[in-house]
């Protein structure tokens, strides 16, 4: 199963408030998780590539602390988002 990056103008739509809000946490947490599903399949595939995925765990701590930081804000809105995205299985 390969993996294909969703763009990001389609998440911003759908977590944003407008078409250009960005910087909602929900935006950005959706647009991390897009790309940290991306480059984990891309390391099944080029399992040598460290450099990489060192990137990657720098866009997980981000994306869990920005998680965390919604949790602390609105539980609600951080229970819909990780339903939505499919995290915590």
């Amino acid at each position: 199963m390969t993996y294909q990056l969703v763009d990001n103008r389609e998440l911003i739509t759908k977590f944003g408030k407008n078409d250009s809000d960005t910087g909602r946490t929900e935006v950005q947490v959706a647009v991390l998780s897009n790309r940290i599903n991306y480059l984990t399949e891309h390391f099944k595939t080029n399992p040598k590539d460290h450099h990489g995925r060192r990137g990657l765990l720098k866009l997980v701590g981000r994306r869990r602390r920005l998680l965390r930081y919604l949790a602390g804000r609105n539980i609600e809105k951080y229970r819909k988002l990780i339903t939505e995205l499919g995290l915590r299985r």
